[in-house]
């Protein structure tokens, strides 16, 4: 089987990565725009506040996705670009913005994929009530969704309702490297529940408003592998796949925790905080399909089996954390895996893990997936206005292979978003970590002008397009 003829060949982003204009036209301050100006929270203690000025240049970029023939941009919305303090009056500008950038896109045949949330938090919330660990967020961000379904429904199919609900989650409340820089299980897990009360919520309402879309989050999914076949080491696995993956999936997909997960968590000392009506709203937000950022595997063996160091740090531009030993350490730990190849930033690059990961979904689920995001960072190096990134067509080539096999195995793959169009700035990585197909021309120390440069993945990732996905 090859891919169907309307297969979603595209790329993502998200707002605070490329749009900078972070204090004008009303704009309200995100935990980013005050987590990133802390220094020692980010490489060289870069910023999104200009980031690649997709706000002033969203129709530059627009014309490069068009020249490209992409089919589908996932792009991003600021909440506090809507809301500059996360309710009340709403900002027209910032409504504005967005109609034309979806309009932009549909005026060149670009499928607009519109996600509700992508880590951007209004600061003024968690000021208020200490973010996603009140219940307050949920009717906060429902109603903030209510405002984009009402404004953006019309033009837009595809949703997605959380970006990365385990990263952003697990990085702000367990390994102090997102905002708000906590490490405590149970809050940690406390939040979680209330983000996916948050994310049902949302969909429940979707349904209401926006009756002919489609919605799902986009779960950051690293299949786990046993170290070896040592029973405890495949015990280990699978008690890392409960708590690393089911305990997001099987809420998104069946609107309830495995009691696995439930009793896993108990053994450490964790509870979820059930309240009336919680199990209701949580059956109420099964999605139309389950949304895959897909980047690397993990391999886990036993404690008992540990090998001190065993996980190499990371080697590339980049803030560590300071998390020494999580009281998921007594379920499972990380393992080296020799039969997979490193990112310069250390990353597992596992093609056959995303067919995996695809079959896995399927098999337990048996939803339409579409991919969310995929891609490899690396340091580019513009020469005479070009970048030659093999490395990145090579990978991209083997992941696309991938993904083909799972449709031949049955898997149902609505389309497949790149990370990223644009390079961009990269959380904690600043610069250079660089995604895209576009080199921007800026670094750490300066914006410089920010121009575009087409790399020759650019040219490659065209003719798969063209050929839908035929010309490897």
């Amino acid at each position: 089987m090859n891919f169907q003829k309307n297969f979603l060949w595209g790329s993502a982003s998200a707002a605070y990565q490329i749009e900078g204009a972070a204090n004008i036209d009303g704009k309200g301050p995100s935990i980013w725009d005050i987590y990133s100006n802390i220094p020692g929270n980010t490489f060289k203690n870069t910023t999104g506040e200009v980031a690649i000025d997709f706000y002033h240049k969203y129709e530059e970029d627009i014309s490069l996705m068009k020249e490209m023939g992409l089919k589908a941009y996932r792009f991003s919305v600021s909440w506090p670009r809507i809301l500059p303090k996360g309710k009340g009056e709403i900002n027209p500008k910032g409504i504005e913005f967005y109609h034309k950038v979806i309009d932009k896109l549909i005026e060149n045949n670009i499928e607009p994929i519109l996600t509700i949330y992508h880590w951007d938090l209004p600061q003024a919330l968690q000021d208020e009530y200490g973010g996603w660990e009140s219940r307050k967020i949920i009717e906060d961000f429902t109603n903030y969704c209510k405002i984009l379904y009402k404004e953006y429904g019309n033009k837009v199919k595809y949703w997605v309702s959380l970006n990365e609900q385990n990263i952003f989650t697990s990085l702000g409340y367990l390994l102090k490297l997102h905002p708000p820089k906590k490490s405590n299980m149970q809050t940690f897990i406390n939040v979680n529940h209330i983000a996916n009360l948050a994310n049902a919520k949302a969909i429940e309402e979707f349904r209401k408003h926006v009756p002919n879309g489609l919605i799902g989050p986009s779960f950051a999914y690293g299949p786990t592998y046993a170290k070896s076949a040592h029973p405890k080491d495949v015990l280990a696995m699978e008690n890392a796949q409960e708590i690393n993956n089911f305990l997001w999936l099987d809420v998104y997909a069946r609107g309830e925790y495995s009691p696995l997960t439930i009793n896993l968590l108990k053994s450490i000392g964790i509870t979820i905080n059930f309240q009336d009506g919680d199990k209701e709203l949580l059956k109420k937000g099964i999605p139309d399909f389950m949304g895959v950022n897909y980047y690397s595997t993990a391999t886990y063996r036993h404690i008992t089996r540990k090998v001190a160091n065993e996980i190499n740090n990371q080697k590339g531009n980049t803030v560590q954390s300071d998390v020494k030993e999580l009281l998921t350490d007594k379920l499972f730990v990380p393992a080296k895996n020799e039969f997979v190849r490193l990112t310069d930033w250390n990353w597992v690059i596992d093609p056959d893990g995303l067919r995996i990961a695809l079959r896995r979904i399927t098999s337990r689920y048996n939803l339409p997936i579409l991919i969310t995001e995929n891609g490899l960072g690396a340091y580019d190096t513009l020469e005479d206005g070009k970048v030659h990134d093999d490395y990145r067509i090579e990978y991209l080539k083997e992941h696309i292979t991938a993904i083909k096999d799972s449709i031949n195995d049955g898997c149902n793959v609505l389309g497949y978003c790149t990370w990223s169009f644009q390079d961009l700035f990269s959380w904690l990585n600043g610069y250079s970590k660089r995604y895209g197909f576009v080199f921007v021309d800026r670094d750490e120390e300066s914006q410089k002008e920010l121009k575009r440069y087409k790399k020759d993945s650019f040219y490659w990732y065209k003719k798969i397009i063209n050929s839908n996905g035929e010309d490897l």
